[in-house]
C-alpha cells in the first residue's frame, strides 16, 4: 500500500509538540488492524495513516478529541464519526459511502440539532488547518 499522508502527519509531532517523531507517537499497523477488526467498515487511507503517524500522541487530544480506532462507529445517518469537541457539541465524520475515497470530505454534526454539514475540505486539509488554528490560538 502506498503512503500518501504518513510523513506529513508524522511531521505534526515536531511542528506542534517540539519533539522528534518516535514510533510510540503512532499506532503500529498490527495494533491498528486489531483495533479495527470488529468493525463492519473499512476506514479511509488518510485516517489509517493518521492513526499510524500520531494515534499514540498528545495530538489525539489537542483541543478536540480524536476517537481511538476501536471507538469508531457509523451513526444512524450514515456517517463514520472520528472526532468530537471537548464540550460534545459537535462531531466530525465522513459519509459512509465515501470511505473508499483516500482522503474524503469531512462533515460536522451539530449534536443538538442533529444536522450534518460539509466542512468543504478533505480530512488532510481539515486536520492541518485544525492543528494550525489550535496551536496558533494557544500562542496568542
Amino acid at each position: 500500500m502506498s503512503e500518501m499522508f504518513l510523513e506529513k502527519f508524522r511531521a505534526l509531532v515536531p511542528q506542534y509538540l517540539e519533539d522528534p517523531w518516535q514510533p510510540g507517537d503512532g499506532i503500529s499497523a498490527e495494533e491498528l488492524d486489531d483495533a479495527l477488526e470488529e468493525h463492519a467498515f473499512t476506514i479511509p487511507l488518510v485516517l489509517r495513516e493518521f492513526y499510524l503517524a500520531v494515534g499514540g500522541s498528545e495530538l489525539m487530544e489537542a483541543y478536540h478529541f480524536f476517537w481511538d480506532p476501536e471507538e469508531l462507529e457509523v451513526d444512524d445517518e450514515g456517517f463514520l464519526m472520528f472526532l468530537e469537541d471537548e464540550d460534545e457539541q459537535f462531531t466530525w465524520g465522513f459519509r459512509a459511502g465515501d470511505l473508499r475515497v483516500p482522503d474524503p470530505i469531512v462533515y460536522r454534526k451539530n449534536n443538538a440539532r442533529g444536522e450534518w454539514v460539509s466542512e468543504d475540505g478533505t480530512f488532510s486539509e481539515f486536520v492541518f488547518d485544525m492543528f494550525d488554528w489550535v496551536f496558533t490560538e494557544d500562542e496568542d
